[in-house]
């Protein structure tokens, strides 16, 4: 046995090309999200800190979230209705302009039941408020979401908790309007305290309700008539994922 392990020891060994192309040092930097940074300098997503938009809809949703309180953004998938109002809560956040952001959204599935979930409140709405989780991550970073989120700063609020409540020094963002009532809708546009700002976005052709049951479109019917409340219409030249999602959004 001690000569077989000697002659193994002195064999030469072997090299594997295909391991040694892919972890060699030309590749030892290698990240798969870009351009490698230095040792120990991993960062948080970048951003820009103040979005662009990218197409006159867009431009005047931003310029209507800026002087108006109240705002409602209708329109078909993908052209950035939530992105938009959540990285503006963001920015008014970072101005100081309010204290805190206040994130709501239907818990109704996309035409499925997946049963009760485990958790607390966050726990269970996490899953339905994932599409601002994202915006919120891409604009604030893990870490800062993490922090404003166990402060408070950023709160979670679970539509049927709303009632009775005043949402002073505030952003909302009450994100798939059209999976609201009308009597819900109701009840969360009469929320809006001082020194506040609401955004309610949803698209009134996609809802997972019964059509007559959604009250986004007869909602937006009456408050477009309303002084001093903005109801922008974003069209399917204003849609930002891929081309093929206009494409189909005309026939489907």
């Amino acid at each position: 046995m001690g000569k077989r392990a000697a002659r193994r020891r002195n064999r030469p060994q072997q090299s594997n090309t295909n391991v040694h192309e892919l972890f060699d040092e030309k590749n030892a930097d290698w990240h798969p999200l870009g351009e490698p940074e230095q040792k120990g300098q991993q960062r948080d997503q970048s951003y820009r800190r103040n979005i662009r938009p990218k197409s006159e809809n867009q431009a005047a949703l931003m310029d209507a979230i800026d002087n108006f309180n109240l705002v409602m953004a209708l329109g078909p998938a993908g052209t950035g209705k939530t992105y938009i109002a959540v990285s503006k809560a963001v920015e008014a956040l970072d101005n100081g302009d309010i204290a805190r952001i206040v994130l709501a959204r239907p818990a109704v599935e996309a035409g499925e039941n997946i049963g009760f979930l485990p958790g607390d409140v966050e726990a269970k709405m996490a899953p339905y408020l994932r599409p601002l989780y994202d915006a919120l991550n891409d604009r604030l970073g893990a870490k800062r979401l993490k922090t404003y989120i166990s402060d408070g700063t950023i709160e979670i609020a679970p539509i049927g908790y709303m009632r009775g409540r005043t949402l002073n020094n505030a952003f909302v963002v009450i994100d798939e309007a059209q999976n609201c009532t009308y009597g819900q809708l109701k009840m969360l546009v009469t929320r809006l305290g001082w020194n506040s700002t609401m955004i309610l976005t949803g698209d009134p052709d996609q809802t997972d309700l019964l059509p007559e049951m959604s009250g986004l479109a007869e909602m937006s019917d009456r408050l477009q008539n309303v002084d001093d409340i903005a109801c922008v219409q974003l069209r399917d030249k204003d849609i930002v994922r891929h081309p093929l999602v206009a494409s189909m959004l005309t026939v489907l």
